[in-house]
């Protein structure tokens, strides 16, 4: 028999936004449906964020011992055990599923169905038997792999995100068509595990971060064996007897790849279908749910958020705009949205993290009124002890010092980037931190460092240099 809710919030995806929206509206007392077709935790708990940072622990433990005669340590060549790796990262996403469990959300007060929903009305949904009449609809549906119309693409098997962690035996060459963070993040783990590694992408690949430092960043990747091809295209796959091959054009040059296993990792698509959005009259596009500022769709008391909204597609991003769609909703805050202090970063070793303008972005902006700083890791006394000086910190200011971007290429960066972000979002100059005081010997002195050379030239000018000596004279 069909049942009838009526809710004071509802939310469609038990994703990272989702989750947090629930989670929020249910302590506050409300009456809260969370509405989740497929596993609980979403597409960042079991075919994103946790199993790829497990693989990536993984294989750079494997790097670790390769490395390790650098510090007179002789380990040997390390022995990859891929049935023990792929227990490591379903082990990991174990310990945190509870976190994100059925179970704990109703233990919180909300109501959760297991079930696809749909709209029947501008504030009205139904799952499975089951009628939904809603104050507040959150969707936060998330998105899936994008799959090119590559010719015989669909004639193969190949690997998305979704499916390579259920991958039950070590490539012996793994293709990935895509040099965006995933492909890239997922060619140095399985390099780094013992496959060999081809790259394929049809533009440049790292187009998104900085320059300078994401060409850095791929010639450490060829250095260590991985074949990264820029401006390919695909022409077609076919079933090889030795696996899956790929044709493949470079400029007037045609070739032949033979893989044991194909990943496609060429960007995301909103998940919309099934929703019947034109039921509750709310607009859309190919990118996504149509959203303002405040994450409102086109029909009141709609919202959407995370990678169905269009926007950056992180799982931070979807926590941040739940945020915001919980002061809208709940307490009737006018808050919106601002993206200039959204940090994202590439988990390859070293990491490239980013927030705020690239230098070419600032460029576009402001012209030649920038400044751009930078500090080496080579020239950071703990990056020299643990030999890990490839990469630096460079920032984007303005030239009365108020920072517009950071963009850090080096050990740890994602956890590097985050004075950066503050420094952003709360609108602070290169002083704030040059005068900061950082302990010795960090990582973190880098940033500092950086800061620092902004002052460089005026400290140590003509005109400091006349005032020292004029001082000097005093008695």
């Amino acid at each position: 028999m069909s049942s009838r809710i009526k809710a004071d919030v509802c939310v469609i995806g038990a994703g990272s936004g989702g989750l947090s929206v629930a989670a929020v509206a249910a302590q506050l007392g409300v009456t809260t449906v969370l509405i989740e077709r497929g596993e609980m935790g979403g597409e960042c708990l079991n075919t994103g964020c946790v199993p790829s940072k497990a693989l990536i622990a993984a294989a750079n433990a494997a790097a670790s011992v390769r490395s390790s005669p650098r510090f007179g340590v002789d380990a040997g060549a390390p022995s990859v055990n891929f049935d023990r790796v792929r227990e490591h990262v379903q082990d990991v996403v174990r310990a945190i599923a509870p976190h994100d469990s059925q179970v704990r959300f109703e233990e919180l007060g909300a109501e959760v169905i297991r079930a696809e929903a749909r709209f029947v009305g501008p504030r009205e949904l139904v799952a499975d038997d089951t009628f939904i009449e809603a104050r507040r609809i959150v969707v936060a549906t998330g998105s899936s792999p994008a799959v090119p119309p590559i010719p015989g693409l669909d004639g193969v098997r190949f690997h998305t995100n979704e499916t390579i962690f259920q991958n039950t035996r070590l490539p012996e060459h793994l293709v990935v068509i895509g040099g965006g963070p995933i492909g890239i993040e997922m060619a140095q783990a399985h390099r780094r595990l013992g496959s060999r590694v081809t790259v394929l992408e049809a533009a440049r690949p790292m187009a998104k971060d900085d320059r300078d430092l994401a060409d850095t960043l791929l010639r450490h990747l060829l250095s260590e064996g991985i074949d990264i091809r820029p401006q390919v295209e695909i022409v077609s796959v076919e079933a090889d007897e030795a696996g899956i091959a790929v044709l493949i054009r470079e400029g007037t040059r045609t070739s032949r790849l033979v893989a044991s296993h194909l990943l496609v990792a060429t960007g995301r698509r909103p998940n919309i279908d099934g929703l019947d959005l034109d039921a509750a009259g709310i607009a859309y596009g190919k990118k996504g749910i149509v959203v303002d500022s405040r994450m409102r769709t086109s029909v009141r008391g709609v919202y959407a958020i995370g990678d169905v909204a269009g926007g950056p597609q992180f799982t931070h991003a979807a926590a941040y705009q739940a945020g915001i769609v919980v002061r809208n909703a709940l307490f009737r805050l006018p808050a919106q949205v601002d993206y200039r202090a959204l940090p994202w970063v590439t988990y390859t070793d070293p990491e490239l993290a980013q927030v705020g303008l690239t230098e070419t972005q600032a460029r576009e902006v402001h012209g030649d009124r920038i400044v751009v700083v930078r500090s080496s890791f080579g020239k950071n006394d703990r990056a020299r002890a643990e030999l890990q000086t490839l990469g630096s910190v460079k920032i984007v200011a303005r030239r009365n010092g108020r920072v517009l971007g950071a963009s850090i290429l080096g050990p740890h960066a994602g956890e590097l980037i985050q004075v950066w972000v503050l420094a952003i979002a709360q609108r602070l100059k290169l002083k704030d931190i040059a005068g900061a005081v950082a302990p010795y010997p960090t990582l973190g002195e880098a940033s500092k460092s950086a800061a620092g050379e902004f002052y460089r030239a005026s400290l140590f000018g003509t005109w400091s240099r006349r005032l020292v000596r004029a001082l000097a004279r005093l008695p």
